[in-house]
């Protein structure tokens, strides 16, 4: 088998990989494995460090049976009957990638989606999320400071690493502030790795409401947490997956106690509005700051009208206005929105990412697979898209 590590090659570029150069000397020594890296500038491992290692760098991979990359590759880059595998954003019928599953299907290719790779039991198994939700605490705080004028923070992408990040938490200022996070999966993990790195108390929602503190302290909402049922009757979290349109958001219980909100969860189409526009301009809405790492638009965060970038991470949402203004202004909502914020600790979670490709994937790949977990994660293969992904056809087809 011989697996080629693609270049990352979408604007904005990517400095991500698949796998270090230590990881694939790991594989070389450990397996059967022939793999090779394709040449990249823009990496955030020159290909020195791949050499280096005994990894052969190439300009070409039209002898590699098995492709790996992060984010979609170009239609023009694809070569045809490749088992590829990456984030190819298009499960959820995502239009700006519809040309791109045509060319796989018409192209014979074997796609395999990193975000549908998933264990018996229907759990992930490997993402960027744990980066993401790093990242996007600490930008919280970052712009928490800025709004505030308490404290500055080095940017995440200026900083050498995770140990950096750690380093910068040090220079927080905060009395008692009050700070909601969202979710309890990969991306919510993450931030919570931040918030307790900078040594902010976690209390529980009852608290967080009826209690005020001499220190800043947090709470951690499940889903049923800030929804309820239309008609008050008691529920549970698979009645709220299956039944969202009877329910409506109780997020607002909170809002007017907190000063910075993470959104570290995942929203499900036809789930409740977490806040509208109508409740960002209420008196019980009292938060200063929004870190969306979900990055919907114009979706459950009102106030998230667009997304931000690495190099400008921050800008203002107005309530009265319902417009963007600037974030340093009282009663102005200082909106963090970066839709990619792996990506500004590209080495660290590269070599996250990597570990899990190696732990969880690659036994499937090379041994055995009873669970079928590469099958099922099989969007397209022999021209059609296979049993699983049949609900992508209209998609597929442009209508």
């Amino acid at each position: 088998m011989r697996i080629g590590i693609l270049r990352e090659e979408k604007t904005p570029s990517d400095e991500r990989v698949v796998l270090t150069p230590k990881q694939c000397k790991w594989i070389t020594e450990n397996t059967n494995i022939d793999l090779v890296v394709k040449s990249s500038d823009i990496r955030c491992f020159p290909d020195s460090d791949y050499s280096n290692l005994g990894i052969e760098v190439v300009k070409n991979l039209s002898d590699c049976d098995i492709l790996l990359g992060v984010k979609e590759v170009p239609i023009s880059s694809l070569i045809s009957d490749k088992i590829y595998f990456y984030f190819s954003h298009t499960i959820k019928e995502q239009s700006y990638n519809r040309e791109l599953l045509q060319a796989m299907v018409q192209k014979n290719i074997t796609m395999i989606d990193y975000e549908v790779l998933k264990d018996k039991n229907n759990k992930r198994l490997i993402g960027f999320g744990r980066y993401a939700g790093i990242v996007g605490a600490y930008n919280a705080l970052l712009t928490y400071g800025l709004k505030s004028d308490k404290f500055f923070l080095k940017a995440a992408n200026k900083c050498s690493g995770i140990k950096e990040i750690h380093q910068e938490l040090n220079k927080i200022k905060l009395s008692t502030e009050k700070i909601i996070l969202t979710g309890i999966g990969m991306v919510a993990n993450g931030a919570l790795e931040i918030l307790r790195k900078a040594n902010i108390t976690e209390v529980s929602k009852e608290d967080f409401i009826d209690k005020t503190f001499n220190e800043t302290v947090f709470c951690r909402l499940k889903t049923m947490d800030y929804n309820e049922r239309i008609d008050g009757s008691l529920s549970d979290k698979y009645d709220f997956y299956n039944n969202p349109e009877k329910y409506q958001s109780s997020f607002m219980n909170y809002t007017k106690h907190a000063d910075i909100f993470i959104a570290g969860h995942f929203y499900g189409v036809g789930s409740p509005y977490l806040f509208t526009k109508e409740d960002a301009k209420s008196d019980d809405f009292n938060v200063q700051v929004v870190a969306d790492i979900s990055c919907d638009i114009d979706g459950p965060i009102a106030s998230t009208i667009r997304s931000s970038t690495v190099e400008n991470p921050i800008y203002g949402y107005n309530p009265e206005t319902e417009s963007e203004d600037d974030f340093k202004k009282n009663g102005v909502i200082a909106v963090m929105a970066v839709d990619n914020l792996p990506c500004e600790l590209p080495k660290d979670s590269s070599e996250y990412f990597g570990n899990e490709f190696i732990n969880k994937i690659l036994p499937y790949l090379i041994g055995e697979d009873p669970d079928r977990v590469i099958e099922r994660a099989t969007i397209c293969k022999g021209g059609y898209l296979t049993s699983g992904f049949e609900y992508l056809k209209d998609y597929l087809n442009g209508d």
